[in-house]
């Protein structure tokens, strides 16, 4: 494992240098960031993250599942810039730690199994699922279409009839569900649908999108956080990443079933997305959060090449560069000390990286 991350690393640096010199400013960005959680955040000798630059005591010494997951997706990323840097596979060793076959199906547990494991998120495993999806698209290795797979069949078993639908959030711990949890279902079934063919993953996630639609969105088009199985009462916290996987859900609906509905669904929150996020040109919440709304505006790309969207966010993205860095190189300028927005910026980083080679990002014309 340290070997494996010492080299792809080292390739990093000498991929970089090939390129252009207009053309590797967020390139830079990620190979700086992507080193400082490496000295940061990476114990070499146990071959784990940390949660914490420093654990406080009586925390676990090592990351739950939801940063590797973070950190995950940013390795698929950085190899869509530049495959020879062969960073996803290490990512899945250390993932498949967290692995629990426990019934009714097997999952990712919230921590490693060797030192006892913890609960079961239905989201933390469809993010697995989605950056495994991602990578087969890119790859075609059958053992990323497994895993999306084996997850599809975990998050099923969080589906019921209570509320009329939806995906719980937590597996036992059945209070809420969630669009955390429903979104990115929805993304994983329909990418399963592109790869497969098979109709019940396109049914999965009509029925999926259709309970969000109608019980969490908001009345300006973006989406609430969660709905109480007590009281049936709605969570109203608008976070940029459930807007997201909706934004992206509706993208992959359309290429799913043609329907131009879906595409203007997309567009439309984009749009109200673009002023509630990205208006005052300094992101609203964690990075994370704001690397899977990103997701879906390079996903809208394809069918909407008005690069607004894109650029809304890199004022924003500017704007943390300038102004949120840490001495140590990490983001957050008072207390860089979680794995999650470190691995979230990395990924919006990496994309950024693909952008500048791609696009005129500062006019309005595109290469």
């Amino acid at each position: 494992m340290k070997n494996c991350l010492i080299l792809s690393f080292t390739l990093i640096f000498f991929a970089c240098q090939s390129l252009p010199a207009q053309k590797k400013h967020y390139y830079k960005e990620m190979k700086q960031l992507q080193s400082a959680i490496q000295k940061n955040f990476y114990d070499n000798a146990a071959g784990y993250y940390k949660e914490a630059v420093t654990p406080k005591p009586g925390e676990n010494p090592y990351s739950y599942l939801w940063p590797i997951c973070a950190m995950y997706q940013a390795a698929n990323e950085i190899e869509v810039v530049e495959k020879e840097t062969g960073l996803v596979d290490p990512m899945l060793r250390i993932i498949g730690d967290y692995y629990d076959p426990a019934p009714p199906a097997p999952g990712y547990a919230s921590y490693i199994m060797k030192f006892k494991g913890g609960d079961r998120f239905y989201d933390d495993n469809q993010w697995i699922g989605i950056t495994s999806m991602d990578a087969y698209s890119r790859t075609k290795e059958q053992k990323h279409l497994a895993i999306g797979k084996e997850i599809y069949m975990y998050m099923m078993t969080g589906f019921d009839t209570v509320l009329n639908g939806g995906l719980y959030w937590q597996e036992n711990k059945k209070i809420s569900k969630n669009t955390c949890s429903n979104g990115p279902g929805i993304i994983l079934a329909l990418q399963l649908y592109q790869a497969t063919k098979q109709k019940t993953y396109l049914d999965t996630a009509l029925l999926l999108y259709n309970w969000v639609n109608k019980n969490l969105r908001t009345p300006s088009g973006l989406y609430y956080d969660n709905m109480s199985v007590k009281d049936q009462k709605i969570t109203t916290w608008t976070f940029s990443y459930n807007t997201g996987t909706m934004l992206q859900s509706s993208i992959y609906l359309y290429e799913c079933t043609g329907e131009k509905k879906y595409l203007q669904q997309a567009i439309a929150i984009a749009d109200s997305s673009l002023t509630f996020f990205y208006g005052k040109g300094k992101f609203r919440d964690d990075y994370w959060f704001n690397a899977v709304l990103l997701r879906g505006y390079q996903h809208l790309l394809r069918y909407n090449k008005d690069l607004k969207y894109i650029k809304g966010f890199k004022r924003c993205l500017d704007e943390a560069i300038a102004n949120n860095k840490h001495t140590s190189g990490l983001f957050g300028k008072e207390h860089p000390l979680h794995l999650v927005p470190q691995g979230g910026m990395l990924e919006i980083l990496a994309r950024f990286a693909w952008f500048e080679q791609k696009y005129k990002l500062n006019d309005e014309s595109i290469k």
